[in-house]
């Protein structure tokens, strides 16, 4: 097949329309596909070259492809110099229209530069480059074992990470653009036929509804489409590795990529999913079991700890041992304040190191969050302030708090601890029942995106517990999409 030979000239058109608008429906017109039109000096029709700005390096696009396109000097034979780092490839002119188009878009998801001439014939044109695009390290979400690649502030360089892990045609991102001054670049992720249309129509209809002037980073979007704003849980998970939303796309759910920003919004999300991490599933899975076991634990003790030290000790100290109790008087004689007024002050203080901590320089943050602890702690016992119990009580609380993975899971604990503390302050064990009870009432009651934020365990679907208090191994593991989300397609029918 030569770039000069052609057929009728209407044909030919026609040919390249159609065989151009099979793979952009394919593709589902990505926002990412360029087309160029380029015509050869020794061809009077010209070629159409394709291919995905997130998976090609522009410069060599530009400067191999396209330049020796217009040239006419683009090689018919595979080149095989050191100093041509392509790979040519020529579909078969016998292949029906439907095969060339979806021949022509896995080459295009896979990286390739799809060239189309006037009688409809395809080349797929990939130069390899040696040099991979410099990506950033997720820093609040480290995994020791797989990938540690994360987003970046360009949203093409996000999309070209997602793209990279999941190569189907069937893979949409659809841009829109909001802020009426910003005009900020938002992209809907989807997998069509795995994710429910249902889910995907609501995701689409809140983003279009935003209004609003600026969009700088993507909790701008968050407020705007998540389901609760009085909430403290988060109804949708932000993340920074594109391991994790390519992992969500699988299990039919979306994100949404802003530009600027270095995460991704996913949706939706339930209570038991932000236990998870990502390294659940890049090693084996009783240890996997043993380690979400650990995450439960350190959130009850997050949660309830402090909250029933200052019950027990103040209103209930018949449910403590004889010999701790007497330990625990001891040590409190000559404190001035109660436990309640301890535990309040300390965690506060564990709040303020805290957040300084995260302001500073990250070394220096550091070692002001570990020595500010120990030097204040110490100090205070030593002053008489407070009792050695509290320092010990805080600490475990403090670390517990920093095992859940998801950050804004975390922070939640935190208001819900606080919570508690206050109810077990002023009525003991009766305050944490109630506070308990009225906990369970309020993310009973949470949805996002329609599906319950306490499934699968109410409501109940069995079938989804494989992948909830414990991971079973792969081979095991089912269908890719879960059941509480396979059930947005029923409701949207």
């Amino acid at each position: 097949m030569a770039y000069t030979k052609r057929r009728d000239e209407n044909k030919g058109q026609k040919a390249e329309a159609e065989l151009l608008a099979r793979i952009k429906a394919l593709l589902g017109s990505p926002p990412d596909l360029v087309c160029h039109s380029v015509c050869p000096e020794k061809a009077a029709e010209p070629v159409l070259c394709l291919y995905l700005e997130t998976m090609v390096n522009r410069t060599d696009i530009d400067g191999y492809i396209l330049s020796a396109l217009r040239k006419g000097e683009f090689s018919e034979r595979e080149p095989s110099g050191a100093e041509d780092n392509a790979f040519v490839q020529e579909l078969p002119e016998d292949l029906g229209a439907e095969e060339l188009a979806r021949r022509s878009a896995d080459g295009l998801v896979k990286g390739y530069c799809v060239l189309i001439d006037s009688s409809g014939g395809v080349r797929l044109v990939r130069i390899t480059d040696p040099k991979q695009r410099q990506v950033d390290t997720p820093v609040a979400e480290v995994s020791i074992r797989g990938p540690n690649e994360g987003f970046s502030e360009s949203i093409s360089t996000s999309i070209g990470l997602i793209r990279k892990r999941i190569g189907t045609p069937q893979l949409r991102f659809e841009s829109m653009q909001i802020g009426r001054v910003t005009r900020t670049t938002v992209v809907l992720a989807y997998i069509e036929g795995i994710a429910p249309d249902e889910l995907v129509r609501e995701m689409r209809r809140r983003l279009r509804a935003i209004r609003t002037d600026g969009v700088l980073e993507s909790a701008y979007i968050e407020e705007f489409i998540q389901d609760s704003a009085l909430s403290p849980f988060p109804t949708l998970l932000s993340t920074q590795r594109p391991d994790v939303v390519a992992a969500h796309l699988l299990d039919g759910k979306a994100a949404v990529l802003v530009d600027g920003a270095a995460d991704a919004l996913v949706a939706p999300i339930t209570f038991f999913e932000l236990f998870n991490s990502p390294e659940d599933y890049y090693q084996r899975a009783d240890i996997a079991t043993f380690i979400r076991w650990i995450r439960l634990l350190s959130f009850f003790i997050a949660v309830f700890v402090p909250s029933l030290y200052v019950a027990a000790t103040t209103f209930h100290q018949e449910m403590i041992p004889g010999t701790l109790l007497l330990s625990l008087s001891a040590q409190r004689e000559g404190v001035p304040l109660p436990a309640f007024g301890e535990v309040l002050m300390m965690e506060l203080i564990f709040e303020i190191i805290r957040e300084a901590g995260v302001r500073m320089p990250r070394v220096a943050g550091q070692a002001l969050s570990i020595i500010g602890a120990i030097v204040l702690g110490q100090a205070a016992v030593d002053a008489g302030l407070i009792t050695a119990a509290i320092v010990i009580v805080v600490s475990v609380t403090g670390i517990a708090n920093f095992v859940v993975p998801a950050y804004s899971f975390g922070i939640a604990q935190r208001l819900v601890r606080f919570t508690f503390i206050i109810l077990a302050g002023f009525v003991g064990l009766f305050g944490i029942l109630c506070g308990t009870l009225l906990l369970i009432a309020h993310l009973s009651s949470l949805k996002s995106f329609g599906v319950p934020y306490l499934s699968p365990v109410v409501p109940s679907y069995p079938a989804d517990w494989r992948d909830v208090l414990f991971r079973v191994p792969r081979p095991q593991m089912g269908a890719l999409a879960p059941q509480f989300v396979r059930n947005l397609k029923k409701k949207g029918r």
